[in-house]
């Protein structure tokens, strides 16, 4: 069964449905067979806008489209939202790096706290399938925001092994890099800085990031939907370029006004990793994707354990280092690939 085929006639809910991820999700199954579409954020301002740009763009679609108030912080806000869904996509987070630096019991509140209470909520309500959305900063995390999406993961496998044992709900977990202009990220920063004649501002021309648009993260979504076991996280592949070369190709794009270093945020890496070593061992290479299958073992450590020779592990993770690296004119390839960007090519000229 394919994936659209999966979702007719069901009801998908998307917490932290007004964010980019969130936005993308829903337009990409709007005009399929789904039946309904539930958005679940906690800012009414977000909400409205959303509500009026589908009444403008897509009046045929919009009666598929609900939206609810709450927080996932809330249990009982989650738990209302939850009556009749068969599928989850969960993007509600504090994703920030300085922010969460500074408030770091924020990103616990929500991250770990509102996680645990949304896959509670799921799993009481008999939800099939749940797939949760996870950051590269979880890996070998060495900031706030990672260690609570890193402490994230450990609650998702945790409630993957409760959720099988008790009946069919399935819940998984995608990792992604940095997505291409979606909100918060660097690239409409630069093109704003560009526009305004001031120079744009690179922390570190040698840090390297994944390059992802927001297509091919609702695609890893898709696919995660529908290969999931249960606890999986699913990975992937995904070019990188350098923060330098990055910043060049926007200024070929949009015009040349020159460069500020301003040195390294707090808590930011000099480059990210989509899968730690361990990881890697683990990983199965499903060709686009990576899937690394959960730890399922008890915790009678006794019967595991097998006399033999013991297996290497991968040479090194999977990071923005070692990947396809983008030159300057690869970046400019991929940032063509965005909405974004193309749309504001088009103000330009």
């Amino acid at each position: 069964m394919d994936t659209e085929t999966m979702f007719n006639g069901a009801t998908l809910l998307i917490t932290g449905g007004t964010g980019s991820f969130g936005n993308t999700v829903l337009k990409h199954f709007l005009k399929t067979d789904i039946g309904q579409i539930r958005i679940f954020s906690r800012d009414e301002k977000k909400q409205d806008d959303m509500r009026h740009e589908l009444q403008a763009k897509y009046p045929e679609y919009v009666n598929k489209v609900k939206f609810y108030i709450g927080d996932v912080r809330d249990p009982q806000s989650i738990t209302d939202v939850m009556y009749g869904v068969d599928y989850i996509f969960h993007a509600a987070a504090l994703k920030q790096v300085p922010s969460c630096e500074f408030f770091p019991m924020q990103a616990v509140k929500t991250n770990i706290e509102g996680t645990d209470n949304m896959l509670h909520a799921a799993i009481e309500a008999g939800v099939k399938r749940v797939v949760c959305l996870s950051t590269d900063k979880a890996a070998y995390p060495i900031n706030a925001m990672g260690i609570s999406k890193a402490m994230m993961e450990h609650v998702i496998t945790a409630n993957a092994r409760v959720a099988a044992e008790r009946g069919d709900t399935v819940i998984c977990c995608t990792r992604y890099g940095n997505v291409m202009c979606s909100r918060g990220s660097v690239v409409p920063l630069f093109i704003d800085q560009i526009r305004s004649g001031s120079p744009i501002t690179i922390t570190n021309p040698e840090m390297t990031r994944f390059l992802m648009n927001l297509d091919e993260a609702v695609n890893l979504v898709q696919f995660a939907f529908k290969h999931a076991n249960p606890g999986d996280l699913f990975v992937q592949k995904a070019d990188a370029s350098t923060i330098g070369d990055l910043a060049k190709a926007v200024q070929q794009l949009f015009g040349d006004t020159g460069v500020r270093i301003i040195g390294t945020r707090h808590g930011e890496k000099l480059y990210e990793t989509l899968l730690t070593q361990e990881e890697r061992l683990r990983a199965e290479d499903m060709g686009k994707y990576f899937r690394v299958s959960a730890d399922n073992r008890d915790l009678n450590y006794d019967k595991y354990f097998v006399k033999g020779q013991v297996q290497t592990i991968e040479d090194e993770a999977y990071t923005s280092h070692n990947t396809v690296r983008l030159n300057v004119e690869g970046t400019i390839k991929k940032l063509l690939t965005t909405d974004y960007v193309q749309k504001q090519l088009a103000i330009s000229q």
